[in-house]
């Protein structure tokens, strides 16, 4: 009984684990999608790159954090 109940355990955690790894990589191509799509819009505005890329990781950073916690960004 005691076999069964460790595997049973053990099944929970790699479905847990397997759960947050699908959410990362979500999260991480969100990123990425918010990243080049801004740094491609702040580019042709005539902007240089430390600038865009400092503007854009903030801007996007601020979208994911907004979004993990189910709210709003108001500008």
């Amino acid at each position: 009984m005691a076999k069964k109940l460790i595997a049973v355990f053990l099944m929970c955690v790699v479905v847990v684990a397997a759960m947050q790894l699908t959410e990362a990589q979500s999260s991480e191509e969100k990123f990425r999608s918010c990243f080049n799509d801004c740094e491609k819009k702040c580019m042709g505005f005539g902007h240089g790159n430390s600038f865009c890329e400092m503007k854009c990781d903030a801007d996007c950073t601020a979208k994911e954090v907004a979004d993990k916690l189910k709210s709003k960004i108001i500008h």
